[in-house]
């Protein structure tokens, strides 16, 4: 199993501070779906990854691609954001111009709970030297089989990845939309966000315990709650956004880009960045 798309300390600053003025869109509480617009009237991300409209689920080999009908109308917004956000707004760093950099890509995986829209993530093992205990997406580095980095060789890996980490049966889950690549400096990877919709939910739990602590869903209602919003303080200095759920403090990468599509899918909620919460020397 591969490893390396995960938070670092050089991220934990990642998220720029929003907009002031941005639109405050319907948000994703309660279990119910809003309705949409016609799937087929939702754009798809521009790009190698685009497909038809029709097509309504990701395949394994050669037929991964992406699309968006049947997706339930609270991720309306989620779909906008994916194809309208440039990279400078999700992060300040972006991929070497000449292409250093070793590829990697996640899986943000949203479902739907007891409670509504809700992310899949895991925590990594208190025993692990880099990051321990640390939540994370599921994720890693591309293995050759995965195919072009370019083209659907990050969505196969972030499948694959969640598939190795916490049992996800990737058969069950829609690939809709990819945001642009990222790039953590301190390790020198370069992260392709794949976004997915838990069509049909699958059991998951830590595959290896000696990688993985935990896997489990957060609600989207959980993570736009001011009160389970703060910034998180690395011990270099860096401050960056952080959440307080699931007797879990997600921070870093991770973060990061939950922030940004919270905020540029009008679901954020006005929180105090003020409150502090300072990380482990180990983080």
């Amino acid at each position: 199993m591969t490893r390396g798309a995960r938070d670092e300390s050089s991220v934990a600053q990642a998220a720029a501070p929003p907009t002031q003025g941005a639109a405050q869109r319907s948000g994703p509480q309660g279990a119910a779906p809003r309705t949409g617009r016609p799937a087929a009237d939702r754009g798809l991300p521009g790009g190698p990854y685009a497909a038809g409209a029709g097509e309504p689920r990701a395949q394994g080999g050669a037929g991964l691609v992406l699309g968006t009908q049947g997706l339930p109308g609270w991720l309306d917004p989620v779909v906008e954001a994916v194809r309208t956000v440039r990279p400078t707004q999700l992060s300040r760093f972006l991929p070497p111009e000449d292409g250093r950099g070793r590829q990697s890509a996640v899986l943000i995986l949203f479902g739907e709970g007891p409670r509504g829209p809700e992310l899949l993530l895991m925590e990594r093992a208190g025993s692990l030297r880099s990051h321990p205990g640390q939540p994370s997406f599921p994720g890693g580095a591309l293995d050759p089989e995965d195919g072009d980095p370019h083209t659907t060789g990050p969505l196969r890996a972030a499948l694959r990845e969640a598939e190795e980490e916490t049992g996800l049966d990737p058969a069950g889950v829609q690939l809709f939309g990819v945001l642009p690549r990222l790039y953590i400096p301190v390790s020198e990877f370069v992260v392709t966000p794949v976004l997915g919709w838990w069509r049909e939910p699958s059991p998951v739990g830590a595959v290896d315990p000696a990688e993985t602590a935990r896997v489990f869903t957060v609600p989207v209602a959980d993570l736009t709650d001011p009160a389970h919003r703060v910034m998180a303080v690395h011990p270099s200095g860096h401050l960056g956004p952080a959440f307080t759920v699931e007797s879990a403090l997600v921070w870093g990468f991770t973060a990061g880009v939950i922030d940004r599509l919270l905020h540029f899918a009008g679901w954020e909620l006005p929180w105090d960045r003020s409150r502090q919460v300072p990380l482990d020397w180990r983080a």
